[in-house]
């Protein structure tokens, strides 16, 4: 059994598969504590591998199945993992923080380390390689991820309620991509467009 908090069809609106149709299976809990997490994730109700099948399946055009919480790195395993394909057709992703090791038969591994926010370093980052590093960006120095393998490195302007500070860090994000070889401009493009 696991946590879900909820499951819904949707567009990807962050990173490499930006408007990608995807099913989003969120995992209910996070290990870390970061300031600006957007998301409530606490809540759930516990749910079988053939319910999550079962509603995953109700979306069959979506080719990307993105596991997410919360941190669903807390809760899976190959197994897991392997059901999800088998049962569904769709390629696994995942949106992790980093602080656990993930099973190997995944297809996309979306890594946001947070060790450089209050209540995001809990834990230290174990993954040293993913398939994309997006990193919430407001000034950090950029250095502390040259050691992550990737082939794609994309810079988020972190969210925040206060208009004004939004535009700051926007512009500070934008700078930070123009000022350092390899690194893309990642937006919430859901947020643009009113989706979820």
């Amino acid at each position: 059994m696991y946590r879900i908090n909820e499951i819904f069809y949707s567009l990807q609106g962050e990173g490499f598969h930006t408007g990608t149709p995807a099913v989003f299976v969120r995992f209910s809990g996070c290990n870390l504590r970061c300031h600006f997490c957007d998301t409530q994730h606490q809540d759930g109700a516990m749910m079988t591998v053939q319910e999550i099948v079962d509603e995953v399946n109700k979306y069959p055009i979506a080719p990307l199945l993105v596991l997410t919480g919360g941190e669903p790195s807390l809760f899976i395993d190959e197994a897991f993992v392997a059901e999800l394909k088998q049962k569904t057709g769709k390629k696994i992703a995942i949106e992790t923080n980093g602080t656990r090791l993930l099973p190997r038969n995944l297809d996309w591994v979306t890594l946001s380390p947070k060790t450089a926010f209050e209540g995001g370093d809990l834990e230290p980052c174990v993954l040293t390689a993913c398939d994309e590093l997006k990193v919430v960006f407001f000034g950090q120095d950029l250095a502390q991820y040259d050691e992550i393998q990737t082939m794609q490195r994309f810079l988020q302007p972190c969210f925040c309620e206060d208009e004004i500070q939004r535009n700051v860090h926007m512009k500070s994000c934008v700078e930070a991509v123009m000022q350092n070889n390899g690194w893309r401009l990642s937006l919430q493009v859901h947020r643009v467009l009113g989706i979820l």
